[in-house]
């Protein structure tokens, strides 16, 4: 029991958790028949070798023996109470003892003792004020955010509605909330070691304690950190923000900040000056932003990161194009030009919806730093998913698996990052293993209101920033009319993500100069809240006028800067009058080197085989149906699927599954990376894939053949994803859009689970390439069809993705027959198909990568006909010089007397078997047509055109399982009727119109399903109908 030490100077308090564990796990133990609960924390700092009685069984009986003392100091022989009173106040052990007094009570010994026990301070009262020290320390560090002067316009219930903590000394009155008062403030503490206020002293009165929790806690910085369940990531922030002078700025520094500021502020004033009835989302009232992005990307670069994927919305975007990004100022003054006219394919976006990608030399750093802006919508934080998935693309091209190269900035604002659900989905991306961006620097534009609406009726929650806790990510408040305070903030952010690779939130806390945009009136809806802006000296006015008190920089200096930015803006206005064209590629995000002709156009119009040789087909069947590691216990289910496939490769034919393997399989061997993301795509929702096997008998040990099918393959990333479809699917989108040669694929879970995601497919997929000139070659795999298993799980919704796509089905189509096919696809603004053979997957799959341009590809994919017995291909459907089939052909006996045939039925998808089953029973093979139209955007206009003029005594019926105001006949029916010039009407069998997409009882199914099959083969069913 080396020393026990109480005195003022070397106590050493129990921390806040000790004593948690010492409430929550009492130490009972018998003394004298009572029991006690207090678990006492000693500190021993003598050498045990100083003091030998302490040693051995001793030391033992000494320790119980205190124990009893600190229960109850009467409960002890006197002499053991002198002595620990006096080893608590700081005597060593061996002069601690003092003799007991002579048992003829002789009054000498005792009136000495008791004299020497008298001078000691009052140990209870002394513990007492450390732990109230350490709680008050604590206090700071968890509530003086709350406190903290972060609200530039100084009406704080904008941010933190509520009451001030009653722990947070903020009068003298409140010292009693700890038990202390006013004379305790000269007296000097012992600080704990979970604080650094104390620099290079570890003790400190409790005025200066105070004062210098005050100032790391309370200032123009607040700090949300204690909910961080990591001990060493919460003393790094400790010492970021409490060491005394750590906030310490050069000269040049101020210099910098200034200048930027300048950029900053001119560049909105120039706008406003010469633009000022045009919207822009300006950056007025958060002015900081621009420096403050900029220290992050000094930071980062000086950190080794050479590239940096940002997202942003409209509020501030041309002041970073301008000013973060680089981009040529004539090139955005020119966007306000109404006369511009727009020269590239498509339709363009708004100024303030433009990306951006910039390759230059960071001039703090002297490093190359690639900066991409992501284009993006008004739909807020929609883009966030989408730069996280471009980040891990370029961080898995790169070879980057920690992070240290390409990392991605968010910025957001402060009613949509409170209330928009994807915001919540991307952060849960952030630590999973195949979705990880290894940290991502947050920045929140608080402008403390949403367009007219007030934070307290916009979010539950004290500060917009609370949803980031979720990941353990420290968030940092600031306010943003000090630069200074603002800089160094993104300073230790930056250096918070390079050092623990973990997501970290800026939240700058300004205000909106303007309303919503230019054009509005906010004193409609905040009248004194925009009393108090007008009256609000300018962010710039303000550190100016600071440095030039400081001596920092001269007024003349400061106002030769401005003349200097206010020249060089001028100066590109005067150059953008000289553009007449609008180039929507020069805002291009996402550029694709070689991959496209110099003037961006594809190097070929053809499309090649999709086909494989036997030997390379067999091969990888071969790997399907097998598990390439040794000792791998599979299950016993999954060794008869196995087998089952190697069967089905003996007999040279392939289901559902196997197509896709071979379709992978040959892709990963030619070099094309594939990633195949969404739920449970590992095993497949309806167990067919199997893609990763699991060792029976060893914890997470698994095995992906797909790796094993060529030793210099490109990878195949296969990864069941979060229970997310609008992140995940941004996510995935992203990830597409960082290279051509790869093949991305997303599966939802049951195709209707795509409404979720509706706004990245409505924003993004469908709109992207006329919006933004990028294209994009995500496939969606999307399971359909009517199962009878309920509402729910049985449409993936055809009928909007067909409503959304830009051909005109009033024209046919001018290409020469030999262009015809490519020369659609080329044209269109997505590829949507419904596959009826395993072969005809196994080649759009294969197309998608080996066409000259990149497009979205929808796949309605099957449930039953995973495991339907004629649902099967042939190899010979597959080799060399064999096609994806747009249109697949009756290849029955009709064909060998066309002029007998009464009806063609064209078809998509499951209901082919169904209608081929009804007319065999019938015995209608040689009256009835089945046609099956695989490919139905763009639709095959050439192929339908032949197969209508074949038949031409048939009438048209075009049969669906869907309901008639679902699936694709609306979209069907008038490009069938293109095709044959009107001349013939278009009949209807399927499902009548419902609000459902269908029934959730098994026998209406079944009886609607026989209904339509009925009048599909009823030849006299559409008679005397106009």
């Amino acid at each position: 029991m080396h020393r026990l030490r109480t005195t003022v100077v070397r106590l050493r308090p129990i921390t806040a958790p000790q004593t948690a564990k010492s409430q929550s796990e009492p130490r009972l133990a018998a003394v004298r028949g009572a029991l006690r609960t207090f678990q006492p924390m000693r500190s021993y700092t003598a050498s045990v070798s100083a003091e030998p009685f302490l040693n051995g069984t001793s030391s033992n009986y000494v320790e119980e023996m205190y124990y009893a003392w600190l229960e109850n100091p009467r409960s002890v022989h006197k002499s053991w109470d002198i002595f620990f009173r006096n080893a608590n106040a700081g005597a060593p052990p061996g002069a601690a003892y003092q003799s007991p007094p002579p048992l003829g009570g002789a009054a000498l010994g005792l009136a000495n003792a008791q004299a020497m026990v008298g001078l000691q301070p009052n140990v209870e009262k002394l513990v007492e004020d450390h732990l109230a020290v350490q709680s008050l320390v604590r206090a700071y560090q968890i509530r003086g955010h709350h406190v903290a002067q972060l609200d530039p316009l100084g009406i704080m219930a904008a941010i933190d509605p509520g009451p001030p903590p009653s722990d947070i000394i903020t009068s003298n009155d409140k010292l009693e909330f700890y038990g202390l008062d006013e004379s305790d403030l000269d007296k000097v503490f012992r600080l704990p070691t979970t604080t650094f206020i104390g620099g290079s002293e570890s003790t400190l009165p409790l005025r200066e304690i105070i004062q210098r929790l005050e100032m790391a806690y309370c200032q123009s910085i607040g700090v949300e950190f204690m909910f961080i369940n990591d001990l060493e990531q919460c003393q790094w922030i400790r010492q970021k923000f409490e060491r005394p002078g750590i906030m310490q700025f050069t000269l040049e520094e101020k210099r910098t900040l200034l200048a930027r500021m300048v950029r900053s502020t001119r560049f909105e004033e120039f706008l406003q000056r010469k633009w000022s009835s045009e919207k822009r989302f300006g950056l007025e009232g958060c002015e900081s932003l621009i420096p403050a992005l900029k220290t992050i990307i000094d930071k980062s670069s000086m950190n080794g990161v050479e590239s940096i994927i940002m997202g942003m919305p409209h509020r501030g975007r041309l002041n970073v194009l301008a000013n973060v990004i680089r981009k040529e100022l004539d090139q955005i003054f020119c966007q306000f030009d109404s006369k511009l006219e727009a020269a590239d394919e498509g339709s363009g976006d708004v100024k303030y919806h433009l990306g951006m990608w910039h390759r230059r030399i960071n001039r703090v750093t002297d490093r190359n730093i690639t900066l991409s802006l992501m284009a993006n919508p008004s739909h807020l934080e929609a883009v966030d998913p989408v730069v996280q998935g471009k980040t891990k693309a370029e961080q898995f091209y790169c070879g980057d698996t920690e992070g240290n190269r390409v990392m991605s900035i968010l910025l957001h604002g402060d009613a949509a990052f409170a209330g928009q659900g994807v915001v919540y989905e991307t952060f849960h991306l952030s630590d999973l293993p195949s979705y990880t961006t290894h940290g991502t620097i947050h920045v929140v534009v608080n402008n403390q209101i949403g367009f007219t609406t007030d934070p307290r009726v916009a979010r539950s929650s004290s500060y917009p920033t609370d949803v980031a806790k979720v990941v353990n990510a420290p968030i940092f408040h600031v306010n943003a009319d000090d630069p200074e305070a603002v800089v160094y903030v993104c300073n230790v952010a930056a250096e918070w993500r390079a050092t623990f690779h973990k997501d970290v939130v800026v939240d700058l806390v300004c205000y909106r100069r303007n309303g919503h945009n230019e054009m509005d009136e906010p004193m409609f809806t905040q009248p004194l809240m925009y009393k108090q802006i007008k009256k609000q000296k300018g962010v710039l006015q303000k550190y100016a006028e600071k440095l030039i008190a400081e001596g920092a920089v001269t007024r003349q200096e400061y106002e030769e800067e401005i003349a200097k930015y206010d020249k060089i803006c001028e100066e590109a206005h005067a150059r953008s009058k000289d553009e007449k064209i609008l180039h929507i590629k020069h805002w291009l995000d996402s550029p694709w080197p070689g991959f496209f002709n110099m003037d961006g156009q594809p190097k070929s119009m053809t499309s090649p085989s999709t086909g494989l040789t036997e030997e390379e087909l067999g091969h990888i069947g071969h790997i399907a149906s097998s598990v390439p590691v040794e000792d791998f216990t599979i299950h016993g289910g999954l060794s008869r699927i196995l087998k089952g496939r190697a069967a089905m490769v003996g007999q040279r034919v392939c289901d559902w599954a196997l197509g896709e393997y071979m379709a992978f399989g040959s892709l990963l061997k030619e070099g094309t990376h594939i990633r195949l993301s969404g739920q449970d795509v590992e095993r497949g929702t309806f167990s067919h894939r199997h893609h990763v096997l699991h060792d029976q008998n060893v914890d997470k040990r698994i095995c992906i053949p797909m790796n094993h099918i060529a030793p210099n393959q490109a990878p195949y990333t296969v990864c069941n994803s979060s229970l997310s479809e609008y992140g995940v699917l941004g996510f995935e989108l992203g990830f597409a859009m960082a290279s051509p040669n790869a093949l991305v694929l997303w599966e939802a879970q049951f195709g209707d689970f795509h409404n979720t995601a509706q706004c990245i497919i409505d924003q993004f997929i469908c709109p992207g390439q006329a919006k933004w000139v990028r294209q994009n070659g995500i496939v969606l795999l999307l399971p359909h069809g009517m199962e009878g298993m309920g509402p729910e799980h049985s449409s993936a919704r055809p009928e909007r993705f067909l409503q959304m796509c830009n051909e005109d089905p009033d024209a046919y189509p001018k290409f020469s027959a030999e262009e015809f096919a490519v020369r659609q696809l080329y044209d269109c603004n997505w590829i949507i198909v419904n596959c009826s053979t395993p072969a005809n997957y196994f080649h759009v799959l294969r197309r998608q990568i080996l066409q000259p341009f990149r497009k979205p590809l929808i796949v309605f994919t099957p449930k039953s006909l995973l495991r339907h017995p004629d649902a099967k291909s042939s190899f010979d459907d597959m080799l060399p010089g064999t096609h994806f089939q747009r249109l697949i052909p009756d290849s029955g006996p009709v064909c060998e007397k066309p002029d007998g045939v009464k009806r063609i039925v064209f078809c998509t998808g499951k209901v082919y078997y169904e209608l081929t089953r009804e007319r065999k029973n019938r015995g209608m093979d040689n009256t009835v047509a089945i046609a099956r139209i695989e490919q139905l955007s763009p639709f095959p206009f050439d192929q339908v055109k032949v197969e209508t003029g074949r038949y031409p005594n048939a009438d048209l019926v075009w049969c669906q399982e869907e309901h008639k105001n679902q699936g694709y006949y609306d979209y069907v029916k008038p490009r069938l009727r293109t095709t044959v010039d009107r001349t013939r009407p278009v009949w209807y069998a399927g499902r009548g119109p419902a609000a459902a997409p269908a029934t959730g009882n098994k026998a209406a199914h079944l009886v609607e399903l026989q209904r339509f099959l009925d009048t599909a083969f009823n030849l006299d069913a559409f008679t005397g109908q106009s």
